[in-house]
């Protein structure tokens, strides 16, 4: 195997990045306000509730019981997208 000094440059500079946007994320992190910090909460709630129908809607046999879940994932799909 030989060792390409570009190919090594190129990937150490998007280990810099990477470092940097994760600083940055981190400097940022403490500075977002209560209504940021409050909608990304509901945010991350949604997507986990959404997952959630989702697997059970695979395992559902009952027409009326994925009738209950379509609705359900299309409300909250509906939300999500208003976010």
């Amino acid at each position: 195997m030989t060792w390409d000094g570009d190919d090594l440059a190129g990937q150490a500079e998007e280990v810099f990045e990477r470092q940097q946007a994760a600083a940055d994320a981190r400097a940022h992190r403490g500075s977002s306000t209560v209504e940021e910090r409050a909608r990304s909460a509901k945010f991350e709630t949604l997507r986990l509730s959404r997952s959630k129908i989702m697997g059970q809607l695979s395992r559902a046999t009952n027409p009326a019981h994925r009738t209950m879940l379509e609705s359900a994932l299309k409300s909250i799909n509906d939300e999500m997208g208003e976010g």
